[in-house]
């Protein structure tokens, strides 16, 4: 008998959770919250989670598995199309759906558009509405809201919640585990995410190269992890050689700053991340790369992943 079903108490409820919304709705912050750790990345630009990352919340009770995926939005590119495929087929695969809407933004077309691509799911699936970032407005508007999300379509359940102040996020876990079926562990003990290093470590460069951009770039990053070793006779120091790809030779002029400077730090802001999620030193090496509108590209997305 396995280490993991022999401790598991006879009650346990397993299983996977996804949080759903229009792009910017606070969702990596609160799985972030709930994982109590940084596995997602967070950024202010929209659309900057690309793959489903996975966090693992462990309790005594249960283990909720919560998959983070793009915003849904209406796509104009192909890579649009390839993240809304992401959304869609992660919400056939998980036992409940959580539909983050911010409480500081009004309920739009956007919103709507979401509800009702989610109502064709919530037969099978629950879906809770969750009104984020109530830690911006006052308590008023909160009630307003939870109003106007109830009004959207049929929920399960509905709470508030603030990942900054930690408002809520353990009711929110206990409402996510009810709707969970019994079962063992599905991780063991200790796993935040099944997401290889390489993944979370390419995921964080990428948002240090978000931070502070213009606003025409979100989309138009890729990082591409080339290699990753330990250095040779070092246990305490990872080379990494990394490559940054943008659409058009003017966008590496502003990834690059004046005389490299904005790069510099980036690989500044991201190395003190990643040496945060390795637990090591870490020696990084950044290069940027034009890949001519990869974004529209099959054989380019491929390539980077997508």
């Amino acid at each position: 008998m396995n280490q993991l079903s022999r401790e598991t108490p006879e009650d346990h409820r397993s299983g996977f959770a996804c949080f759903v919304g229009r792009p910017n709705a606070g969702k990596s912050t609160l799985t972030n919250a709930l994982v109590g750790t940084k596995i997602a990345i967070t950024s202010s630009k929209p659309q900057t989670t690309r793959h489903a990352i996975r966090g693992i919340v462990h309790r005594p009770d249960a283990q909720l598995v919560i998959v983070d995926t793009p915003g849904l939005h209406r796509p104009r590119t192909l890579l649009g199309q390839r993240l809304n495929d992401v959304v869609r087929s992660t919400w056939s695969e998980v036992d409940v759906i959580g539909f983050c809407v911010p409480a500081n933004e009004k309920i739009g077309p956007g919103d709507r558009y979401i509800a009702g691509e989610l109502a064709k799911v919530a037969r099978r699936t629950p879906v809770v509405g969750i009104v984020t970032k109530t830690d911006l407005v006052p308590a008023q508007r909160v009630a307003e809201q939870l109003l106007a999300l109830q009004e959207v379509m049929e929920f399960a359940d509905l709470v508030p919640v603030s990942a900054v102040d930690g408002y809520q996020v353990g009711t929110l876990s206990d409402v996510l585990v009810a709707q969970l079926p019994e079962g063992p562990q599905l991780y063991p003990d200790g796993d935040l995410t099944d997401e290889p290093e390489q993944t979370l470590v390419a995921e964080l460069i990428r948002e240090a190269a978000l931070e502070g951009v213009r606003d025409e770039l979100p989309h138009s990053i890729a990082v591409t992890i080339e290699e990753m070793d330990n250095r040779e006779g070092r246990d305490d120091l990872v080379d990494i050689y990394a490559l940054v790809y943008v659409e058009r030779p003017s966008q590496k002029g502003i990834v690059l700053g004046h005389k490299g400077s904005r790069l510099k730090e980036v690989g500044a802001n991201a190395r003190k991340q990643i040496e945060a999620l390795l637990g090591t030193k870490v020696y990084l090496d950044l290069h940027i790369k034009v890949a001519k509108d990869w974004q529209r590209d099959p054989k380019q997305l491929r390539k980077l992943g997508f």
